[in-house]
C-alpha cells in the first residue's frame, strides 16, 4: 500500500514539472554566466579598439642611440622665411636640438627618441616658444597663428587666410614639391639629410625648401657626421650632382649661419 502511494506521488510530481517549488526557481547561475560572458566580450572589444587607436611606436631601428642624423629646418610665415632658430639650450635633456644655423641634430639619447619615436614633435616640444599642430604654428617670440587667420600687413601674403602646412624632402637633390605627412604634422619621422619646412601660408601656396645656406650647412654636417661614424643606414649625401647642383651659400631670407653646437 505504501509503495502504491509513493508511486502516485512521483507520478504527480513528474506531471507538474517537479512541483511548484522547483518551477518557481529561476536559473540564476545561467543568467549570471551569460552576463559575465557579455561583460568580458565588451571589455575585449574596447581593449582592442584602444590598442588600434593608441599604438606605441617602436623604438627599434634607426636612428639608434649610437647614430647621429641631421636635417634642415625652415619656417615660412605668410611668404617670409623666418630667421634660423637659435641654438637649443636643452642639449643635455634631449637628443633633438637646433644648431643655430638651420640644421637640426637628431641624436637619440634613449628608446623614447629612437626608431619610430624620432619625430618632429619631439623636437618641437623640447624647444621653448615653438609650437606646431595641424591647426597652429608659432615661431618663438611671435603670436601663434591658427588656421583661417589672415596673414598680417607687410607680409607677401597679407590679407589672405593661412593654414598650417608641413612639407619635407628626403634630401637636397629632390626636385619634388615636397611631401606632407599623412597624419598629424608633428608625427613626421626624421631621416638623415632631410629638408623640412614649417609653413603658415594660403592653402594653395607653394612651400619652399629651407634656404640655400641652410642646405649647404646640412650637407657639411651630414658628410662630417658620416665620416666620423660607421653606419649603413645613414649614407652620406653627395655634394655633387648633375641633376641638382649644390645650392648657393647666399640667401636674403635666412638668419646668420653662425651656430653653437652641443
Amino acid at each position: 500500500m505504501a509503495s502504491n502511494s509513493t508511486g502516485k506521488w512521483v507520478e504527480r510530481a513528474a506531471t507538474t514539472g517537479g512541483g511548484r517549488t522547483y518551477r518557481g526557481q529561476r536559473p540564476v547561475n545561467w543568467y549570471a554566466s551569460l552576463m559575465v560572458i557579455c561583460v568580458v566580450g565588451l571589455l575585449l572589444v574596447g581593449f582592442s579598439r584602444y590598442q588600434r587607436t593608441h599604438q606605441t611606436a617602436s623604438s627599434s631601428g634607426p636612428p639608434t642611440t649610437q647614430q647621429t642624423w641631421f636635417a634642415a629646418l625652415g619656417i615660412d610665415i605668410c611668404g617670409t622665411m623666418k630667421p634660423n632658430l637659435p641654438a637649443s639650450t636643452k642639449g643635455a635633456t634631449t637628443g633633438f636640438t637646433a644648431n643655430g644655423n638651420g640644421v637640426l641634430t637628431i641624436e637619440p639619447k634613449n628608446s623614447s627618441e629612437s626608431g619610430a619615436n624620432a619625430i618632429l614633435g619631439k623636437f618641437v616640444s623640447g624647444y621653448k616658444g615653438l609650437e606646431l599642430t595641424s591647426s597652429t604654428l608659432q615661431y618663438p617670440g611671435t603670436a601663434a597663428l591658427n588656421n583661417g587667420e589672415v596673414c598680417p600687413k607687410g607680409s607677401p601674403d597679407a590679407g589672405k587666410p593661412g593654414v598650417v602646412i608641413v612639407n619635407s624632402w628626403p634630401n637636397f637633390e629632390s626636385k619634388s614639391k615636397g611631401t606632407q605627412p599623412s597624419g598629424q604634422p608633428q608625427n613626421l619621422l626624421f631621416s638623415n639629410g632631410q629638408l623640412i619646412t614649417l609653413a603658415f601660408v594660403p592653402v594653395n601656396a607653394t612651400i619652399p625648401k629651407p634656404p640655400a645656406n641652410v642646405i649647404t650647412s646640412l650637407i657639411n654636417a651630414v658628410e662630417q657626421g658620416t665620416s666620423a661614424t660607421t653606419s649603413t643606414t645613414a649614407p652620406a649625401l653627395s655634394t655633387t650632382s648633375t641633376s641638382a647642383p649644390v645650392p648657393s651659400t647666399t640667401s636674403t631670407t635666412a638668419g646668420s649661419t653662425t651656430s653653437t653646437t652641443k
